[in-house]
């Protein structure tokens, strides 16, 4: 069996519980190095999960010949040019969601990977939860019938600004590391679960607006798509709803019944059919990116195909990209 080794490009927030110690659960995988801008972080984290080394430079991460695999878990603007860089070091890589800040700059990726033959995957890790494999077993076998709509609906309170932190925003809010606001963030898992149950997104618009005044970045979000196999669909996004407002929601709806689920808070599943309605619990692993990182390496090792690659990933900042306007 093939020895992946791993080197983490970023060990922020994301790396702590979703995803780092998963690479470790693996058969066959470890993590070698980590790197951070900030020495105090990259010794910290190196320390705490007993990882050998740690860098403060991507490049080390990429020369270092121990590694042959590397995680990029950065910021979105910064994704491509890691990848890039990885890539052709003729070391695959894997990416934090989105692919990248752009949908242009997910064509650059593709591209590099082609041109090399690397494999670069993305943590759409969503897909690969018990959660959402059991609402699309329940959709792809037709428990609901023909699937007629699909309704995206999110709202959530404003998170406090104060004037210092208006003046220094998490880079989530900051579109040109970010791509956009919250929207950027969030609604890319929404839309690769549904396009990972539909196929792709093939026509998309949208209206997005700042009601909030927090801060520069849309806070509300209003599109309409349709999916290949002629689904038709909707979405509203707001950042700065009333708390009586607050849901995270996803309805598909078929000629024989309605299938509702949330994506980011697990909520119990609910399938209405004439049979009546029923509630459908499923639980997820402790670290939620273990079942797709399992995925990526029994790729890497010959043993499994991973389906979350950077080419599926791209038509979701089309998706994102069109519906904020940006072309």
């Amino acid at each position: 069996m093939k020895q992946i080794n791993w080197g983490f490009i970023g060990c922020g927030e994301v790396t702590e519980k979703k995803s780092g110690p998963a690479f470790n659960e693996v058969e066959g995988s470890r993590v070698i190095a980590v790197m951070s801008r900030t020495e105090k972080r990259a010794r910290s984290y190196a320390e705490r999960h007993h990882v050998p080394k740690w860098y403060t430079d991507a490049q080390e991460i990429i020369n270092d010949p121990d590694i042959n695999a590397v995680y990029v878990a950065t910021p979105p603007s910064s994704h491509a040019t890691y990848a890039i860089m990885a890539m052709h070091a003729g070391k695959p890589v894997y990416v934090e969601k989105p692919l990248a800040s752009s949908y242009d700059e997910c064509a650059r990726i593709n591209r590099v990977s082609e041109l090399t033959g690397v494999p670069c995957y993305v943590a759409y890790y969503r897909r690969y939860l018990p959660y959402f494999q059991r609402v699309k077993k329940i959709i792809t076998d037709g428990v609901i019938g023909k699937v007629t709509n699909v309704q995206i609906r999110f709202s959530v309170p404003p998170r406090e600004f104060d004037d210092a932190s208006r003046k220094n925003l998490p880079w989530r809010l900051q579109p040109e590391i970010a791509g956009g606001g919250y929207f950027y963030d969030l609604a890319p898992h929404q839309l690769d679960l549904m396009q990972d149950i539909f196929g792709v997104i093939t026509e998309a618009s949208g209206i997005s607006t700042n009601r909030g005044g927090f801060y520069a970045a849309e806070d509300s979000v209003s599109a309409c798509f349709q999916f290949e196999n002629g689904v038709p669909g909707s979405g509203s996004w707001c950042f700065v709803g009333h708390h009586s407002a607050e849901e995270d929601c996803i309805e598909v709806v078929g000629t024989e019944g309605m299938l509702s689920f949330s994506v980011f808070n697990y909520d119990p599943i609910l399938l209405v059919t004439s049979e009546g309605t029923r509630s459908i619990t499923v639980p997820n692993p402790p670290y939620v990116q273990l079942p797709i990182i399992r995925s990526v390496i029994r790729d890497l090792q010959g043993l499994d195909i991973c389906t979350a690659t950077s080419v599926s990933a791209t038509p979701v900042n089309w998706v994102l990209d069109r519906i904020l306007g940006k072309f």
